[in-house]
C-alpha cells in the first residue's frame, strides 16, 4: 500500500516560512522562527550534534515526520541552499528527488542520502519518490514554491504546520498563489505546546 504525499513545515504567524533572500537564510528571524526545533533531543541526534536535548510531544513529533518519511522531494532553490549549510551526512537519510532543469548525477552522501534530480517535472519526481518511498510516505520538503505546486496540483494528501509565535513581515509566504477554490482542508489535529502550535489538515479537492 503506498504511503501519503505531505509536507511540514514552520510557519510564522503572518504566514511566512523562510525570508525572500538565501543570503538571509539562518539570519535572526529565521533562527527565531525555528527557535522549537534546536532544543529537541531528535535533532541532535539526527545532525550528530552530541547527547542530551529535550523530549516531550515537540520531539515525538520531529521523530514521527523523520520516521514515516521513505523519501523526499524538494525544488532546486532549496537543494542550492542546503547543500551550502547541510553537513557531509545530510539530513535525511533516504533518498531525495530534486526538482531542476539542471541535469546532474546522483549525488550520494554519507548516512543513506542520495539526492537525484529530476528534468521532466513534479508528477515524475513524485512517481520516483513513491517508488523509492515502498509503503512509506513522500516528503515534499520545499521551498515553499515547489510545495505550492504539488498543492494546486492536487497531489499532497496532509500537511502540518509548526505555528510559530514571530512575525516576519516579508518573505516566502506559504500559500501564496493557492487555488483556493480547488483545495478544501479538512482539520485533523491541533498541538499546543510551549513554544509552537501543531496544526494538521487532510487536503481534498473541493
Amino acid at each position: 500500500m503506498a504511503g501519503k504525499v505531505f509536507f511540514s513545515v514552520t510557519m510564522s504567524l503572518d504566514g511566512f516560512i523562510a525570508p525572500g533572500s538565501l543570503g538571509e537564510l539562518m539570519g535572526q528571524q529565521w533562527m527565531e522562527l525555528q527557535q522549537w526545533v534546536f532544543p529537541l533531543r531528535f535533532f541532535r541526534e539526527n545532525l550528530k550534534l552530541g547527547e542530551g536535548g529535550e523530549e516531550g510531544r515537540d520531539n515525538d513529533i520531529a521523530r514521527e515526520t523523520f520516521e514515516r518519511t521513505g523519501a523526499s522531494v524538494m525544488g532546486k532553490r532549496m537543494f542550492d541552499a542546503g547543500e551550502q549549510m547541510w553537513p557531509a551526512e545530510a539530513p535525511f537519510h533516504t533518498p531525495v528527488f530534486v526538482v531542476t532543469h539542471e541535469k546532474r548525477d546522483p549525488w550520494e552522501r554519507p548516512g543513506g542520502t542520495t539526492f537525484h534530480f529530476v528534468n521532466d517535472g513534479i508528477e515524475t519526481a513524485l512517481d520516483q519518490a513513491r517508488e523509492a518511498a515502498g509503503d512509506r510516505d513522500v516528503r515534499i520538503a520545499g521551498g515553499g514554491a515547489t510545495i505550492l505546486e504539488y498543492v494546486n496540483a492536487g497531489l499532497i494528501d496532509e500537511f502540518s504546520i509548526a505555528l510559530s509565535p514571530v512575525l516576519f513581515g516579508a518573505g516566502v509566504r506559504l500559500f501564496e498563489g493557492v487555488d483556493a477554490g480547488r483545495v478544501a482542508l479538512d482539520p485533523i489535529r491541533a498541538e499546543p505546546t510551549r513554544r509552537v502550535t501543531h496544526l494538521t489538515y487532510a487536503v481534498r479537492e473541493r
